[in-house]
């Protein structure tokens, strides 16, 4: 409780005054007394019990998801009550909210913004007394937990095992041809299809013509590589790009499963961290996604020399290798490259390279100052380096990924089923 400008504008006018009536003795206290009664009678009629509040309707949210939570009150709130939030660091929303008078809830928008269990302890409420002389500000505990998940909405939507069924089987099996090198079954050749498919011994046998279906070869290994070092931190389109990179890994993971490959996984910063190998992507995702969800933000500089020279070590059989990394310039890259040139003679090795949309702005704006003109001249700079660290991996035979965050995804599944149409890994 703390008294409102009101009350303090009162109390400096009441002094005026009875510093102005000091000869009148007693009465010069007068004004004081007043200002004293007032008070009492505000809070005499104001006071009543602190409302309980009760955050509802949400404990577990996706990273980068917004969901609407209900902020219940257990008695109607009173006039003008205000609302602010301390929002821990992987959890944001509306700083204040102001409540209906005899409002009993309000909804509040949620967003996740770092993977983790985030605790809000206390809120903060303020609501002025009915003479408007007093303000109370009681801090109520809230005491909820909210645990923020690796999104996982791209598998589970069903969208992606569409994408593989059509590839693998709406595609594969009815129109392309000779696209597969796994044997699936013999039918009845058909007029018109090309006598390429006719396995002539088994129509020998059977008096008639019989044509020879193929299909993907499946049981792949698709291993993801994750950089968790200190650059992977910086924050792209409101996430940081590590949390980019595990989105669009559980998302690869869960097509590997659909189509049959085996998914592992190996994370590394300074040092090798986390080793899966691969194995069954069905058995695997569910490990996966619970791994991913508690790899640490970190801010010790990676070794990727070290990191891939033991995951070349640990690879026996060519596999799919999708590496989400980052690098500031070209000179820093150098053994980056050197590593990835390596994998990439026995391994089909994917460079996954975020693009900022904010960099790439700044390039490209037109500069009005000599601020702006510096800002852009830099961010050309950093455009130019990155570009040169890229081309280098495609001419070693590296494929690259260079995408913004809002179409990581798209681009990453897509790819991979290319590939594997085109049996690739």
């Amino acid at each position: 409780m703390r008294p409102a400008p009101r009350l303090l504008l009162m109390a400096v006018v009441a002094l005026v005054v009875s510093g102005l009536t000091l000869p009148l003795g007693n009465l010069s206290l007068l004004p004081l007394i007043v200002v004293l009664v007032a008070m009492a009678l505000d809070l005499a009629v104001s006071l009543r019990r602190v409302p309980a509040l009760a955050l509802q309707g949400v404990r577990q949210i996706f990273i980068g998801e917004t969901r609407q939570a209900i902020l219940g009150l257990d008695r109607t709130a009173p006039a003008g009550l205000r609302v602010r939030f301390d929002w821990p660091e992987g959890l944001s929303g509306p700083d204040t909210l102001e409540i209906a008078p005899g409002a009993e809830s309000v909804e509040v928008t949620l967003t996740g913004v770092a993977r983790g269990a985030w605790q809000m302890d206390r809120i903060y409420l303020s609501w002025v007394s009915r003479l408007g002389l007093v303000e109370f500000t009681p801090r109520p505990r809230l005491g909820l937990d909210v645990t923020v998940l690796p999104d996982v909405r791209p598998a589970s939507s069903g969208q992606i095992d569409l994408a593989v069924h059509a590839s693998l089987h709406g595609q594969k099996e009815s129109v392309a041809e000779g696209e597969g090198s796994e044997f699936h079954q013999l039918r009845d050749h058909q007029p018109g299809e090309s006598l390429r498919r006719v396995d002539w011994k088994r129509s020998a046998r059977q008096r008639r013509l019989l044509a020879k279906e193929t299909r993907a070869e499946r049981n792949h290994n698709v291993v993801a590589v994750i950089d968790s070092g200190y650059l992977m931190r910086e924050t792209i389109a409101g996430m940081a790009k590590l949390d980019h990179a595990i989105n669009a890994c559980l998302a690869l993971a869960w097509a590997a499963a659909v189509g049959g490959d085996r998914v592992g996984l190996f994370t590394y910063d300074s040092v090798p961290r986390i080793w899966s190998p691969p194995e069954p992507g069905r058995q695997a995702f569910p490990k996966m996604r619970q791994t991913l969800a508690e790899l640490a933000y970190d801010d010790r500089q990676s070794n990727p020399t070290l990191a891939l020279a033991t995951l070349g070590d640990r690879l026996r059989r060519r596999s799919l290798i999708v590496v989400f990394s980052d690098f500031i310039d070209t000179t820093t890259s150098e053994l980056m490259v050197e590593q990835l040139a390596l994998l990439s003679r026995r391994h089909l090795v994917i460079f996954v390279a975020l693009r900022d949309p904010e960099t790439d702005d700044a390039a490209l704006r037109s500069a009005g100052s000599l601020d702006e003109a510096g800002r852009a001249i830099a961010a050309f700079d950093l455009r130019r380096d990155r570009q040169l660290v890229l081309d280098q991996l495609g001419r070693l035979g590296v494929m690259i990924l260079d995408t913004p965050p809002s179409a990581l995804t798209a681009r990453l599944v897509s790819t991979y089923l290319d590939l594997k149409a085109r049996e690739a890994a």
